[in-house]
């Protein structure tokens, strides 16, 4: 199976891409970051160390410190995609954070956001 290209990005690279569309509507770069790390078990200082490591997305989800196990609650669309239907599970993780980024963009409470 051939692996697709978004494995070998780095995640610094999208990075400012989340905070942008954040700060867009409103929101803030910790509240990005809150999220990464809800969904990872990234602490503040580890992700921080992952992004300046230019961390491939395959390897941030793989070397994650503790996938939050609330994490399968995260449903809906992310470009027309039901996330809880991508049965391959590093596309899945993308499409997670992505849909917690979609979801604070939106104005959604972080309550909400993080499935407390």
């Amino acid at each position: 199976m051939v692996k697709h290209r978004i494995y070998s990005v780095s995640v610094a690279s999208v990075y400012p891409h989340y905070v942008a569309k954040a700060e867009k509507k409103g929101r803030t770069k910790a509240e990005v970051d809150e999220i990464m790390c809800w969904l990872t078990g990234h602490s503040a200082r580890s992700l921080h160390d992952a992004l300046e490591k230019g961390t491939s997305f395959e390897d941030f989800f793989a070397q994650a410190p503790a996938m939050n196990p609330s994490r399968s609650l995260i449903t809906g669309t992310v470009c027309g995609v039901r996330v809880e239907a991508i049965e391959e599970p590093t596309m899945r993780e993308i499409r997670y954070l992505d849909k917690l980024v979609d979801e604070l963009a939106k104005g959604k409470a972080m309550e909400k956001i993080l499935r407390r």
